[in-house]
């Protein structure tokens, strides 16, 4: 059986993913210019916040690009329409209303995105909405910042006009939209202010592979099954490779038994080439084959979640583990632009 991810609308997540981060570095070189230009201090302080707010975000988009599995490229009409507005941000005859009004319509955007890709994910498959998760934060902090944009749009605009500053009142009224607006939403979208630990991004990974057992076992139709067993063949090969170049070696001094994490990823991965060597057309014992390798997967995990990962929160530091994290899905992406690339050959 060829391993190959085909599905239209699991590209289209991906293609959507790729312009959200193009769409996340646009906002950020454009709040550098707007902080660059902007004489008022309560607003430049309010911009500062954003982009700190929006660097975050531009991680957490990295995640879930990395752990949805799929990558893409930008729809090239996206990348000629922010060049327009970057040349716009650097035009010293446009207003600072104006730059500011385009930059509210593009967070507006990118707000929008996040949530067609929440909810699409929801709809094409369970792996997807487990790997896109993350995505939530970053949904619930763009719809923040709108609210907030408005507020400057109006002060500049007063300001513009008149010459004076907008009322004492602006801003409190700003707040108040926000703290409705988490009211609202609180139920729906969960926000996460710190980043993703190391034992997280793991456990993620261990999360979706579940999620794409179970839409396994839940279908008796070949194509399905070629397609979900295609994304656990190429999560938990760059998931494997990637624990033993970065966690394993880091975690071994710590933990007696990590050999033993080495060979059961060793024999999965043997198990993942005989499957993929078989006829999906043969569903009874092609779904037979998977059972039984998502049982050795689920006592891998066990094992990682209940030895490893204790010995990563005892032995290393929030900075360190931020590094792992880092590194590792560092890792994990490399393996996926290689995998893209030799695809496309």
């Amino acid at each position: 059986m060829v391993v190959t991810l085909e599905d239209n609308k699991r590209t289209a997540i991906a293609v959507k993913l790729a312009d959200m981060k193009a769409t996340q570095n646009l906002l950020i070189a454009n709040e550098k210019s707007l902080i660059a230009a902007c004489p008022d201090r309560e607003i430049t302080n309010r911009l500062e916040n954003f982009l700190r707010d929006d660097q975050k975000n531009l991680d957490i988009i990295d995640t879930v690009i990395v752990q949805y599995g799929i990558k893409a490229e930008p729809k090239e009409t996206l990348q000629q329409e922010y060049e327009e507005i970057e040349k716009m941000m650097e035009d010293s005859e446009a207003s600072l209303f104006d730059k500011v009004a385009k930059h509210e319509l593009l967070k507006h955007t990118q707000a929008m995105a996040g949530v067609l890709v929440h909810k699409a994910g929801q709809v094409v498959g369970t792996d997807i909405a487990v790997a896109i998760a993350p995505l939530n934060a970053v949904n619930f902090e763009n719809r923040g910042h709108e609210e907030q944009l408005k507020g400057i749009m109006e002060s500049l605009s007063t300001m513009e006009l008149t010459g004076k500053p907008s009322d004492s009142g602006l801003w409190s009224r700003v707040q108040d939209s926000i703290a409705a607006l988490s009211g609202i939403a609180g139920s729906i979208i969960s926000r996460t202010d710190s980043e993703i630990s190391i034992c997280e991004l793991i456990r993620l990974d261990h999360t979706k592979v579940f999620a794409l057992f179970s839409q396994i076992a839940a279908t008796n139709n070949p194509q399905e099954l070629q397609e979900h067993f295609g994304q656990v063949y190429q999560d938990l090969c760059a998931h494997a490779t990637a624990e033993e170049e970065v966690i394993y070696p880091v975690v071994r001094p710590y933990y007696n038994d990590i050999q033993s994490l080495y060979d059961e990823q060793a024999r999965m991965k043997e198990t993942l080439e005989r499957i993929k060597a078989m006829d999906c057309e043969d569903v009874a014992a092609f779904k037979a084959a998977v059972e039984i390798l998502a049982a050795d997967v689920n006592a891998h995990v066990k094992e990682e979640e209940d030895e490893m990962f204790p010995r990563i929160n005892g032995s290393f530091g929030n900075d360190q583990q931020k590094q792992l994290a880092t590194d590792f899905k560092t890792a994990k992406s490399k393996i996926q632009d290689q995998r893209l690339v030799s695809a496309s050959r």
